[in-house]
């Protein structure tokens, strides 16, 4: 007949049930408790609940249990074939086989041991179980003090299986659970049972929390730069600050010091990254070589806002030669910018900082000290037109130009008018756009002037009507809309010859660039125009109003030769005239994704640019994209190139990932990438191979001389001990001079 013996006694164990560890992955969920233990609802604060088939009372201080005696509190529960407590002195002693759980751990053991008052626990004879994240193990003496857990001649892995691909044998363990980290003392590291390494001391992560220690090293040997090696070091200053100390050796370069330190207070975020090189073996004439890059986002006020973005470098090469995770290898110029940005009720101020360090043989560019923005946050309305007033004070200075230093005021009133409704809609804008400059240089026998103001109108006049009807396509119920746009667009003409160009260019000539009011970025050339464009988009909407096809296309018409742009050239870039842009998506199945795009010159008859991607994107991170790209000037060259990307999962473990893209105008490949992986529960292993085109920004290169880099890369990972696996295949795809671009998936 079953007994209950209730009594209050100290608290045994004292445990935080923490969360389940984000880094494990979903395939190996399935080996956590699925049930968690949870105390018994009914059973009062610091109670001890004993269940047994037969109890014996010695004296009044004591009592023996034995046949499937079950100890509950609020901290533990414990299953024995027989327990003794002793409440005068505060102990409980229990034989097996016996079951022992918490929060924390499940443990089957031969004996256990406690002190109620110490809230101390031995466990005899243990095999372990981690409830709360992988790991497990066995151990001769298992004890748990607190919120720590010591285990002597035992070991510990975080493989599920019985056969562990890894683990670790040490003399003692210990595993915190309020810091989230365990230390190991005389350790042995076994792989497939077999002795790798002697340890005389470790530590590990049992959660998520962050420890100062060795981070997974990297190996990969290429062609540029030899054998690679970097053995990374995490430092976990504080909460709120850490470093990483990353020595690099490279056998063609040397030694290298990469350093990374991230901060984080109630105003500012940033990030503070230094590499260093003494000495590059492969280009012994640059000395010192190094990078510097300063990233930070500051909350001042409600009103205040303040973003530093900042990278130097020591030598055009360093990118291409050393590569940076603070920059592309591909990039000809490094910004250095500052924005203290003001957000009032009135009015919006941007006061910017910016210079760039120009890489290669490549036009310089001018430094704004300061470019000072600013317009008002609400319209303000009057006879049915609403009045808005922008502008701006810049100052641009780059001695090595022919205009050193130059002053630009700008101000920018409109009046619009505004008719927005469900089936159509109407805007009409005319702006004042006046601008002053002061130049400063050797302009004597120049275009140049010293002191130039140039004021002119624009009127624009913009309406769109929007049809829509049922239509069966995709399935039953689904719309059909089309959407047809007409803008008119005037701006005189003013000889602007007399201007420098300081922060201008031309702007992108796609679908959504013929309806823009200006064909530069900037002021410093406002275009002539009397033009009109006109275009339309129909879209298909299924039943769920997920958009599964459109389609735009659209074209200007110059009203005068004058205002083609071929007759307003903007620093030798080319323009093209009857500028017709068309782009479509088709989305007909979840997994499936087509988008395509062109820009082609009905004057000349003349394809300026295409694009077109097809993917399909499938379970467990499978993916294929199939590319090409064609633009008929890229400085001077035409770019004509097919690639592919593609992750192909061959099981839960194995996953294979690759890229390839090839120049059809060469018939040459022009980078190639490769990488198998392998992850289970408790490692991880990724080789990559990389052959793509060496940039060199100190010579211009011929298409037929072109120069490659082949690499091999190496990474290996004991999940658990340090080690997790963060492969990401998009990141993975990243690697490269051309990028994966993920598509737009409405059903994601």
């Amino acid at each position: 007949m079953s007994k209950t013996w209730a009594a209050i006694v100290s608290v045994l164990v004292t445990t935080n049930a923490m969360a389940a560890s984000e880094s494990t992955s979903q395939q190996c969920g399935q080996f956590l408790q699925t049930q968690p233990w949870q105390p018994l609802s009914s059973l009062p604060s610091n109670a001890i609940d004993i269940r047994a088939n037969d109890v014996e009372m010695q004296g009044k201080e004591s009592a023996e249990f034995s046949g499937n005696v079950e100890i509950n509190t609020n901290k533990m529960s414990l299953f024995a074939s027989s327990a003794l407590i002793d409440k005068k002195q505060s102990l409980l002693n229990a034989t097996g086989p016996l079951r022992y759980r918490d929060p924390f751990t499940d443990v089957n053991a031969n004996a256990l041991y406690a002190n109620l008052n110490d809230n101390e626990i031995s466990l005899l004879g243990a095999d372990y179980q981690l409830t709360q994240q992988l790991g497990r193990g066995g151990a001769e003496k298992f004890s748990v003090s607190g919120e720590k857990i010591s285990l002597f001649n035992s070991s510990f892995t975080t493989c599920p299986s019985e056969q562990p691909f890894w683990a670790l044998e040490a003399d003692n363990i210990t595993l915190s659970k309020q810091d989230g980290w365990g230390e190991t003392h005389n350790a042995v590291l076994k792989i497939l049972d077999t002795p790798v390494l002697y340890i005389p001391y470790f530590t590990f992560p049992i959660d998520e929390r962050r420890k100062s220690g060795l981070l997974m090293p990297k190996i990969a040997p290429s062609s540029r730069y030899g054998l690679e090696v970097v053995l990374p070091y995490y430092w976990n200053i504080a909460p709120n600050y850490d470093a990483t100390l990353s020595p690099r050796y490279l056998s063609n370069q040397g030694v290298q010091l990469i350093s990374e330190f991230r901060y984080l207070t109630e105003q500012h975020s940033g990030l503070l990254g230094i590499e260093y090189l003494e000495k590059d073996d492969s280009e012994p004439a640059l000395g010192e070589r190094y990078l510097v890059h300063w990233n930070q986002q500051s909350y001042l006020s409600n009103n205040w806002r303040l973003s530093l973005d900042i990278t130097n470098v020591s030598d055009d090469n360093y990118l291409t030669d050393l590569t940076s995770d603070y920059a592309s290898e591909t990039g000809t110029q490094l910004d250095r910018t500052g924005i203290l940005s003001y957000l009032g009720e009135q009015w919006l101020t941007d006061i910017k900082l910016q210079t760039f360090e120009v890489l290669g043989d490549h036009t310089e560019s001018y430094a704004a000290l300061p470019q000072i923005n600013w317009r008002n946050r609400f319209t303000y309305s009057a006879l049915g037109l609403d009045f808005d007033l922008q502008g701006e004070l810049s100052h641009f200075r780059n001695k090595e130009l022919l205009i050193e230093e130059a002053t630009r005021f700008h101000i920018e009133p409109k009046a619009s008018y505004n008719i927005s409704d469900y089936a159509w809609s109407l805007l009409g804008e005319v702006s004042l756009l006046h601008t002053r400059y002061k130049q400063e240089g050797n302009l004597q026998n120049t275009q140049f002037d010293s002191d130039v103001t140039r004021t002119l109108p624009k009127v624009r006049i913009h309406t769109q009507l929007n049809f829509e009807r049922q239509s069966q396509l995709f399935s039953s119920g689904g719309t059909q809309t089309l959407e047809p746009q007409m803008q008119y667009l005037y701006t005189p003409e003013r000889d602007q010859q007399n201007i420098g160009l300081y922060d201008t260019t031309k702007t992108q000539d796609d679908f959504y660039g013929l309806f823009r009011e200006q064909r530069f970025s900037g002021v410093d050339r406002i275009a002539q125009a009397n033009q009109i464009t006109v275009g339309a988009t129909t879209r298909l909407f299924d039943d769920k109003n997920l958009e599964r096809f459109n389609f735009s296309a659209g074209q200007i018409i110059y009203l005068e030769d004058a205002v083609k742009p071929s007759a307003q050239s903007l620093g030798g870039q080319t323009n093209y005239n009857a500028l017709f842009a068309a782009q479509t998506m088709i989305h007909w199945h979840r997994r499936w994704y087509f988008s395509a795009g062109i820009q082609y010159d009905a004057d000349a008859k003349e394809l300026i640019e295409s694009h077109t991607t097809l993917d399909y994107k499938g379970d467990n991170n499978k993916l294929v994209q199939l590319n090409h790209r064609y633009a008929s000037d890229v400085s001077g060259y035409e770019i004509d190139q097919a690639g592919m990307f593609a992750s192909l999962p061959i099981n839960d473990n194995w996953q294979l990932v690759a890229s390839y893209h090839r120049d059809l105008t060469t018939s040459r490949s022009v980078e190639v990438f490769a990488g198998i992986r392998y992850e289970s529960c408790c490692w991880a292993i990724q080789i990559t191979g990389k052959r793509q085109i060496e940039t060199d920004l100190n010579r211009t290169i011929n298409q037929n001389d072109a120069q490659f880099d082949s690499s091999i890369g190496f990474s290996f990972v004991l999940k658990g001990l340090g080690g997790k696996s963060n492969y990401d295949i998009e990141q993975s795809l990243q690697q490269g001079l051309f990028n994966y671009r993920r598509p737009y998936f409405l059903n994601n």
